[in-house]
């Protein structure tokens, strides 16, 4: 009788028994594998490298065009003066500058301060009643498409010092954005939940606190940063329509100053402080923004995948 070997038998449908013949299961492709913590911190890190290394240099590179432009073309200092004139100017005059730069710092944040309660207040009136809205928003509009220019000279007449005036004058530029964006944050609320508060019984009030202005935070953010920029403009510019002068004028009166006396170095050093200043208050803003929304809102929490 002939034997049969094991590995031989074969099943019904032909195929071989052995385990070890079986065929593989079929790999699927799978989709993107999440990061780890270690390449997700590395990759943190790459990135916050490249964002402070690229600027610097972008700006050395300019810098170097700056000085080869001046010396190849030999340019009178009196015209355009090289970065180490003004970096010298910046050395030599900087117990005239630094005073300067701390008037114009301190009219800029005060007013920014103003309009950020002014603002916000103004809004959530606003948003109370539309009989309000209707009556007041249209002066809102009107301050703001005014050209600042040409209000300096009767809130000159009218403030009681020349420090008030250029106070008042940034503070109403940068009062509009900031109202602009809180209502529109305060109108943005979804109607789902609005009309989830109202189901559960909750009062104006609640629904004030508790869901509008969580809600319109976002916007609220984008208005400081955009009002920080426009009071440290409209301070200058009101400075300039002010015409003050004297030991506490600020930055604009020192590039007037400059500029008649054909002290070119020095104009550019002050041009540098006020455009460092500028830095310095959008990177504040930007810093409080993002540290308040960066756990829960879409526009400052970084993607996982």
């Amino acid at each position: 009788m002939t034997s049969i070997k094991e590995d031989e038998v074969h099943t019904d449908g032909g195929l071989d028994s052995d385990p070890a013949k079986k065929e593989e299961p079929r790999e699927f492709a799978s989709g993107p594998t999440l990061p780890t913590k270690e390449s997700a911190a590395a990759a943190k890190r790459r990135d916050r490298f490249f964002t402070i290394v690229i600027p610097l240099c972008v700006i050395a590179c300019l810098i170097v065009v700056w000085h080869v432009m001046v010396k190849v073309n030999e340019v009178p200092h009196y015209i355009l003066p090289g970065p180490s004139l003004v970096v010298n100017s910046l050395v030599s005059d900087w117990h005239i500058l630094f005073p300067a730069l701390l008037v114009t710092a301190k009219i800029t944040l005060m007013s920014l301060a103003l309009a950020l309660l002014g603002g916000g207040g103004m809004a959530i009136l606003l948003v109370q009643s539309r009989w309000i809205e209707t009556a007041l928003y249209p002066i809102m509009v009107i301050l703001q498409v005014t050209p600042i220019i040409a209000i300096a000279p009767l809130i000159l007449i009218y403030a009681p010092t020349t420090q008030t005036a250029l106070l008042i004058c940034a503070f109403v530029v940068a009062f509009f954005p900031i109202l602009s964006n809180m209502v529109q944050g305060l109108k943005s609320v979804d109607h789902n939940l609005l009309n989830l508060f109202e189901l559960y019984g909750a009062s104006r009030w609640q629904t004030l606190v508790y869901l509008k202005l969580p809600s319109c935070l976002p916007y609220f953010m984008t208005g400081l940063r955009i009002g920080g920029g426009l009071a440290l403009i409209a301070a200058v510019v009101a400075e300039f329509a002010a015409g003050s002068a004297g030991a506490g004028s600020g930055l604009a009166f020192r590039l007037l100053e400059s500029q008649f006396r054909l002290n070119i170095s020095r104009l550019f050093a002050a041009l540098f402080l006020l455009a460092s200043l500028g830095v310095l208050i959008f990177a504040i803003t930007s810093f409080i923004s993002w540290w308040t929304l960066h756990r829960w809102h879409e526009s400052s929490v970084k993607r996982e995948n």
